[in-house]
This record gives C-alpha cells, sequence and structure tokens, in this order.
C-alpha cells in the first residue's frame, strides 16, 4: 500500500470513527416534496427548492428552447464571446435587482470566491460574520486582506474592528454578509450593517443566497424587503435555490461589475454558462417576479413549522426563516435522530462540524411553499416521537 493509500485510509477511518463520514446518495424526483431515496418515499425538507420553481413546466418548456441554440458555450465569455440572452438576461437582472450592471457566474461558490479575491487585496481590510458561508471564507483566504471576523450578529464587535482597522491606517474596507444564514435560519443586522459602513467610510457586499426569491414584494432579498438595497454596493446571489435553477450573479453599479470583468478569475477562465441553462434563468427570473402566492405560504408554512417545534420545547436557535435548524449538540445522537426520523419517512440530513461550529450538530429543515399540511404534521410527529423515544436530549 502506497504512503498515499494509507493516509487517506486512515483519515477515512477517523471521519468515519467520530461521525463525520458522508456518502454519496443516489435520489429521485429531488425537486418534489417527496423523493425517492433506497427504494422508499420521503418526505424532502433538505431541498433549497424554496419556492417549488425546480419542476416547473415552464422551466422545462424553456430548456427545449434553450438546446435549439446549442448543448454548449463553447469557451470563456471573453474568448468567443457571449449568448445574446446572456445580455438580456444580465439586463434583467440589474433591472430586478435595481443597479447598473449585472454578472452571472456558474454557480455561488464561483461568484464569492471570484469576487471577493478580486476586489481585496493586500492591505484591505474585510469584516465578515463569523457564520458567512464557506465560499465567502474562502474567497477571502485567496485575497491575501486583512480579515476581521466578527461574531455572529454582534455589531459591537464589528464596530470594534473597524475603529481597529482605521487606527491602522487602512483605508479601504469591505464588510461582507449573508443576508440569510444558512445553517441557523437567521436573518442579518442589514440596517446596523449599513449604518457602521458609512459611520466608518466601507463598502458593503451581501449574499442573497437564501434570502433572493423568498424576502421582497418581486422576490429581490432581504436587502430590497428592508428598503435598504441603494445602500449595498455589491449584491450577490444564487439562481440554484429559490430559483429553482443554477448559476448565480453579482450586481453593481459599472464600475465594479467592469473591474470585475477584467479581473474575476473564477469568470475570465470559466467556460460560460450554456444556452440552455440561460434560458432557463431568464425564465425562472420571471416565474419568481410573480410568485407572491408561493412567497406568502412559504411564510405561512415555515411560521408554523418554527412556532410547533418551540411549542415541544426544541431547540430551533435563532431561525426566523424557512431554515430550521433542530440543534442537537453531540454528533452521533444527529445522525440517529435523521436516521430515526428516515425511518418515519422524513428526510433532514445531519449537519455535523466542520459545517457548523463543535457541539452544534444539528438536523437542518428547509421548508418549501409546496409541501402540503400533511407533510408538516408528519413531519412535526415523528420528531416529537424520535426525540420522546430515541433518549435524544435536545430540549432548548
Amino acid at each position: 500500500m502506497s504512503l498515499w493509500e494509507a493516509t487517506l485510509r486512515g483519515r477515512l477511518a477517523r471521519l468515519e470513527q467520530e461521525g463525520r463520514l458522508r456518502s454519496l446518495v443516489p435520489v429521485a424526483r429531488a425537486v418534489d416534496p417527496v423523493l425517492e431515496r433506497d427504494g422508499r418515499s420521503l418526505i424532502n425538507f433538505s431541498s433549497n427548492n424554496y419556492l417549488g420553481l425546480a419542476n416547473h413546466p415552464e422551466l422545462m418548456e424553456a430548456a427545449r428552447k434553450g438546446v435549439q441554440r446549442g448543448a454548449g458555450a463553447t469557451a470563456s465569455r471573453l474568448i468567443v464571446g457571449h449568448d445574446e440572452e446572456t445580455e438580456r438576461l444580465e439586463q434583467e437582472i440589474a433591472a430586478f435587482k435595481g443597479t447598473e450592471a449585472a454578472l452571472v457566474f456558474g454557480s455561488g461558490y464561483m461568484a464569492n470566491v471570484g469576487v471577493l479575491s478580486a476586489l481585496l487585496q493586500r492591505g484591505d481590510a474585510v469584516f465578515s460574520d463569523k457564520w458567512n458561508h464557506a465560499s465567502i471564507v474562502d474567497g477571502i483566504r485567496l485575497s491575501g486582506a486583512t480579515l476581521f471576523r466578527y461574531r455572529h450578529q454582534d455589531m459591537d464587535h464589528l464596530e470594534a474592528q473597524l475603529r481597529q482597522a482605521e487606527k491602522k491606517g487602512i483605508r479601504r474596507k469591505l464588510i461582507v454578509t449573508d443576508t440569510v444564514f444558512s445553517m441557523d435560519g437567521d436573518v442579518a443586522r442589514l440596517h446596523d450593517l449599513v449604518a457602521l459602513k458609512e459611520r466608518y467610510d466601507a463598502a458593503l457586499m451581501v449574499d442573497e443566497a437564501h434570502g433572493g426569491g423568498v424576502f421582497g414584494s418581486s422576490g429581490e432579498g432581504a436587502a430590497h424587503h428592508m428598503g435598504l438595497a441603494d445602500q449595498v454596493d455589491l449584491h450577490m446571489g444564487t439562481f440554484s435555490k429559490a430559483f429553482g435553477v443554477v448559476g448565480a450573479y453579482v450586481a453593481g453599479n459599472r464600475t465594479w461589475i467592469s473591474y470585475l470583468v477584467n479581473t474575476c478569475r473564477s469568470f475570465i477562465y470559466t467556460t460560460a454558462l450554456p444556452p440552455v441553462v440561460i434560458e432557463m434563468i431568464r425564465t425562472s427570473l420571471r416565474l419568481v417576479r410573480e410568485a407572491g402566492d408561493r412567497r406568502t405560504a412559504l411564510r405561512q408554512k415555515a411560521a408554523r413549522f418554527r412556532n410547533r417545534l418551540k411549542m415541544s420545547g426544541l431547540n430551533i436557535g435563532p431561525s426566523e426563516t424557512q431554515i430550521v435548524p433542530l440543534i442537537v449538540g453531540d454528533v452521533h445522537a444527529t445522525v440517529k435522530l435523521s436516521q430515526s426520523l428516515m425511518e418515519s419517512g422524513v428526510l433532514a440530513v445531519p449537519i455535523r462540524p466542520p459545517t457548523v461550529p463543535e457541539g452544534t450538530a444539528r438536523l437542518r429543515f428547509s421548508l418549501m411553499a409546496t409541501h402540503t399540511d400533511e407533510h408538516l404534521e408528519t413531519a412535526i410527529a415523528a420528531i416529537e416521537r424520535a426525540v420522546r423515544t430515541g433518549g435524544v436530549t435536545i430540549y432548548d
């Protein structure tokens, strides 16, 4: 056995011993509220298809139409140019977000890693909420900027760090935050962040991956919902969650977007999204704008689910959105609880460190507008039964 083979086997064995070994599982009908896994039907609480658009017939028709223009984009946009529909899409995104310009990316990870590593340079300071998504963390690591990682939602800590940066003579400062935090389901304190940004002459970038489509009168995101969109310097969002497709965007003024076109490595050195995906995103953008009833249904179902778990004395953390964690703590107990729910026909996968901090392993429930009342009641009853009979202590 080679040294590498022995090393990797040892690392995998350690992950398994710690209850952190993950594996890939094939499923069918993942776009539906009920999916098929290992030959069983499971109510799907692990999807980010918040508005239930991923299987919308108009998206299927858009795919059929888009593929007529070719299966692939053939090269990066700065080499071969781009499909004319891509230009129309970026104009539509800019109008949707109320910005001068927008730029499409292949995924949210590529957008955050590329944008942050392009904007920030050595000598700059970046202020990042401790629970921001891994793509933000990785983009900052690549940038060489000085990182100030403030305690989750702690504005006093952030302001102290801003003062510290000023004392060091750092002029360019960027605050970056998720608007909806993906593991806790709470919403960023954007009013406070805007006030601090203006007080300390910083810039503000928001990640609307889990807020886009869900918040705002037309699904623009949490910043629009709070009336703060114009105070945000750069909006980032994805099309892979509430929009039901794939891809991502950044939107801002022309100078920022032009700079990214010229410097963002994950944009420059990547083959463009194919016409079929662009066509589907354009259609999903329209569907999201028209999805007021679905947003209302999602809010009502999420509130009902949260309230019922709270009434049962369970720990759902600070959740105030469609993302509802059930915080267990112990990794092995979390895995056991997830397996118990699967036996009752409910899929809620365990989220373990390093995705979440040590001691906060959890089940993460993602609500969908297309869940029925029966789906919710079945899940709530299964959770209460699994906790009662499983010997798992997770009460708040």
